[in-house]
């Protein structure tokens, strides 16, 4: 459970209302955190198409694996 107020898609307005639409009313708890600063959201869905969708010498599927290590050595579940 995140200690962190999430607004969830039904209690959403103006531009969080936005993205959840953008996102078919749902999106995962490691963005769902943003929620009550968009412009946070939007510069943490920025910087990830960057780091994983950018001109890299690493191969998209490399990146994917480097972040799912990272994330087991975390014990993170995203």
């Amino acid at each position: 459970m995140a200690r962190i107020k999430m607004i969830e898609a039904h209690e959403a307005r103006g531009k969080m209302a936005r993205i959840y639409e953008k996102f078919g009313g749902k999106l995962p708890n490691i963005l769902k955190i943003h929620s009550l600063n968009p412009g946070s959201l939007e510069n943490h869905l920025d910087y990830y198409r960057t780091i994983m969708f950018g001109s890299s010498p690493l191969s998209r599927s490399l990146r994917e694996m480097i972040a799912t290590v990272v994330s087991a050595e975390n014990s993170c579940h995203y």
